[in-house]
């Protein structure tokens, strides 16, 4: 069985930068691995990524957003994830289940309960081995976020959730360091706010000490 971490954090973190390079390590250390993310892993979720991160009119309310989220991780996990996982492979995927705790839980203010459990139904109780949470201020985060879209071209900002707002990123992350508090053997707290290399030797770090645990061989 393969291992299954998850990069997570608020917009502006630096997770998906992050995730690219240790995927890049990884196959450079010639260690089997799969990148993905959600929304949009699959085919059905491009679609619903098109949906839930819309720029324009579509309006959803929030029982609607999370099902889509959870409908999205279902075909996920389904067709990508565990497969992976039975041949053996390091999975790296970019948010899961926490993501939907913190945004449509704690960011929503809907209560946890039964988000936990349309989330454990969707992934059939599938539980990352590490999660490597972005920890950055919510203003800084979205200074990032703001700048990129100004070095783009003065582009309209990326999604909906970018969009929010400060609190409501304030908000997510309380939640995402209320979750990591909850489970502080598979969290991993890594402090976005220093320059991306920095940053990315401590991913390796974690990274590498897991999977030399689980008797991969890093080159």
């Amino acid at each position: 069985m393969g291992l299954f971490i998850t990069f997570e954090g608020i917009e502006g973190s630096g997770k998906t930068t992050q995730i690219r390079m240790a995927g890049g390590y990884l196959k450079k250390k010639d260690v089997p691995c799969v990148l993905t993310g959600e929304p949009g892993g699959t085919p059905v979720g491009t679609e619903l990524r098109k949906i839930l991160l819309d720029k324009t009119s579509l309006v959803l309310s929030c029982r609607t957003e999370l099902l889509l989220f959870a409908a999205d991780r279902a075909q996920h996990v389904e067709e990508v994830i565990e497969p992976s996982l039975e041949k053996g492979e390091v999975v790296l995927c970019d948010r899961f289940s926490d993501a939907t705790v913190a945004y449509q839980g704690y960011g929503r203010k809907q209560d946890i309960k039964p988000i936990r459990a349309i989330c454990d139904f969707a992934s059939r109780s599938l539980t990352p081995d590490m999660t490597l949470l972005f920890d950055i201020s919510a203003d800084k985060g979205l200074d990032r976020v703001i700048d990129r879209a100004r070095r783009m071209g003065n582009v309209p900002l990326e999604d909906r959730f970018e969009k929010e707002h400060l609190r409501f990123h304030e908000t997510i992350r309380n939640g995402y360091l209320a979750l990591a508090e909850e489970n502080p053997d598979r969290f991993k707290i890594i402090d976005a706010s220093r320059d991306v290399d920095t940053v990315h030797q401590e991913v390796r770090i974690h990274l590498e000490g897991l999977i030399e645990r689980q008797g991969y061989a890093v080159q």
